[in-house]
């Protein structure tokens, strides 16, 4: 039933049967987006363990639950670039860039899916205040990040550093 809403700009997702839509996302938004998709794909075609793509996409984590994360990161399959959702199966690694009319569905009710489903790591990024969420499976409560943002696609490789501070200046004052 989600794939037939109308393709009308806004973005539609359904978890556990809570449909949550939120309008097209602004100037800023997009700004962070692609801010940090650079970032991210220039450090996994490095590792070249995984890959980074951006919504809008049916990502389905189970039956009844359809998300669209702004970012995120699915492990490669045998060595190369799934071509599916069913291939990658799981995800390293989701991103949410918050706005107002997404904070609810953000911050509890796809927070609790990937914590359930075992995303690694579940950024939230607070243009506002300026700081990054962490959150991980058996989190009660998110790290809150201002700096410095260290991760991994897996434990034997070094780490990407976000400089947080200058990501934020980048985004907001261009």
């Amino acid at each position: 039933m989600l794939r037939a809403l109308p393709d009308d700009g806004k973005r539609y997702e359904i978890v556990r049967g809570e449909l949550l839509v939120t309008p097209s996302p602004s100037w800023t938004h997009q700004l962070a987006v692609k801010r940090l998709l650079v970032q991210l794909d220039t450090y996994l075609r490095s590792t070249r363990r995984a890959e980074v793509l951006v919504s809008p996409a049916d990502v389905e984590l189970e039956t009844d639950s359809i998300v669209q994360p702004d970012v995120f990161v699915v492990p490669r399959v045998d060595g190369r670039t799934p071509r599916r959702w069913d291939d990658a199966g799981r995800l390293l690694l989701a991103v949410e860039i918050l706005s107002t009319s997404s904070a609810r569905g953000d911050r509890i009710v796809k927070r609790r899916l990937y914590q359930e489903h075992d995303v690694a790591e579940y950024w939230i990024v607070d243009l506002d205040a300026r700081f990054f969420e962490r959150w991980r499976p058996g989190d009660e409560r998110p790290e809150i990040l201002t700096e410095r943002l260290e991760w991994r696609d897996a434990p034997e490789v070094a780490p990407l550093v976000i400089e947080l501070q200058p990501y934020f200046t980048e985004v907001l004052e261009g």
